[in-house]
């Protein structure tokens, strides 16, 4: 290595001034491009059952939201298909790139939604377009969620890692409550006829263009510091890295997997809880989303909240035990006191809900990235994520669906409940990550060491 190829010290003063007034610029790129990213994503689900008929028309309107609720279902399938893929490419040839591959993806996907015309006018064209745009959309996800953490974690300072990852959380906080804000709006606004024909493309477009947006921020940011640093991860090739993860990283992966897997309360609180009320209850689908906005208002201040916490308090040993804890006790009585009529019901249950999850998801994307070292933290994280995302996230409004259909309304919170007690289970394995050094993280086997060693030699 030449001496112009060496990065510059840690401590260097311009590294410092530069990094440190950059800094907000690169935040605000990740967080707005990640709300970007899942506010399109979960729009779908929200208002699967006004478009269902339109894409995808049978002969009941429950066949119909099935049919949407598959085609949601398939972005979830391509997800760890693209994790695997493409996460040992942001290794090997950076966050940054990927990051704004990812937003073009998304944002193609909601406007291909946006304007496709109805099963009455181009037939079959209508429903493979949406799956077109969902396996966009699928590939979009499944490289977004572990570069925008490695992106985030890695540019914090050593004593703000927790509230630097919470951030990507905080944002898909965000986009489900803006998500869930626009179908309210759409379903309270147009006339059910307004609504079913035209009215729910509207969030659609919206995130079309925040997603160009998005992407001209991300275009513009910065490289992260600690993958820039990296010299082991840019000599890797991608399957070279991921033969790496599995062969030195089999525990941090599996714990991995069990922050991320509590994904099936989430994903079943996001876009099916509205639904839920509303075939179980008989509540109006828009007070439903009403409802929901406010619970989603507590969730985007306890994430960051809690993440700046743990910074101070550890990680571990509060915050993943505490929230899989409040999961596990609260979820059957919440779905049981929605039997309970009242506006005010819907919404302590939606909040209450919100609450629990804000401090699982406050900080398992820090503890994520600390677990492995820069060279495979994409990789990592996204081999863990992506699949699971696949078999417990993706499936969860399908299932939930399914359990009420069956007449078994109750089994939707049994189910989480059963996930989320495994996932506690391997909580009490992981290692205390938050530590103070001056690396912008400190996973076991970390970088650093690998790339003395390499230089050295």
């Amino acid at each position: 290595m030449t001496t112009s190829d060496q990065p510059n010290p840690p401590n260097h003063p311009a590294t410092t001034s530069t990094t440190e007034r950059r800094r907000p610029i690169n935040l605000l790129a990740g967080t707005v491009g990640h709300f970007v990213e899942w506010y399109d994503w979960y729009v779908y689900g929200l208002l699967a059952a006004v478009f269902s008929s339109q894409i995808f028309p049978s002969h009941s309107a429950f066949a119909s939201l099935v049919a949407a609720l598959l085609t949601y279902a398939i972005g979830f399938v391509v997800r760890p298909l693209s994790g695997i893929i493409i996460s040992p490419l942001a290794d090997r040839y950076g966050r940054r790139r990927i990051l704004t591959l990812a937003i073009s993806e998304m944002a193609l996907g909601a406007l291909i939604i946006a304007f496709t015309p109805p099963f009455a006018v181009i037939g079959y064209g209508a429903p493979v377009l949406f799956v077109i745009a969902r396996i966009l959309q699928g590939i979009s996800a499944g490289s977004e969620q572990q570069s925008a953490i490695a992106y985030m974690v890695e540019h914090a300072p050593a004593n703000r890692r927790g509230l630097f990852g919470s951030f990507t959380n905080m944002a898909s906080g965000l986009a489900t409550l803006a998500a869930t804000g626009a179908a309210a709006i759409v379903t309270s606004t147009f006339s059910p006829d307004a609504l079913a024909a035209w009215g729910w493309r509207i969030p659609f477009f919206v995130g079309g263009i925040l997603g160009v947006v998005g992407l001209l921020m991300r275009a513009r940011a910065d490289e992260s510091p600690e993958y820039e640093a990296s010299v082991l991860a840019k000599q890797k090739s991608a399957p070279a890295g991921l033969r790496e993860l599995l062969r030195n990283h089999p525990k941090a992966l599996l714990q991995a997997a069990a922050l991320s897997a509590p994904a099936v309360a989430y994903y079943t609180w996001a876009t099916f809880l509205p639904t839920y009320a509303n075939l179980t209850s008989g509540r109006d689908l828009s007070s439903t989303l009403a409802g929901s906005v406010i619970g989603l208002l507590l969730l985007v201040i306890v994430v960051p909240f809690c993440g700046s916490l743990s910074d101070r308090l550890g990680r571990r040993k509060i915050f993943p035990i505490v929230g899989a804890i409040g999961m596990i006790v609260l979820f059957y009585p919440l779905l049981l006191l929605l039997n309970q009529p009242g506006f005010g019901v819907y919404v302590i249950v939606s909040a209450s809900g919100w609450i629990v999850l804000g401090i699982w998801q406050s900080v398992y994307p820090t503890i994520q990235a600390e677990l492995f070292p820069a060279s495979v933290r994409v990789s990592g994280i996204g081999f863990a994520h992506q699949i699971v995302i696949a078999v417990f996230g993706g499936t969860a409004p399908l299932i939930a669906a399914a359990f009420v259909s069956a007449g078994h309304p109750m089994f939707v919170a049994l189910y989480m409940i059963v996930v989320v007690a495994l996932c506690l289970a391997v909580y009490f394995t992981l290692p205390e990550t938050g530590s103070r050094s001056n690396r912008t993280t400190v996973a076991p086997n970390d970088s650093a060491a690998a790339d003395a060693q390499l230089l050295h030699h």
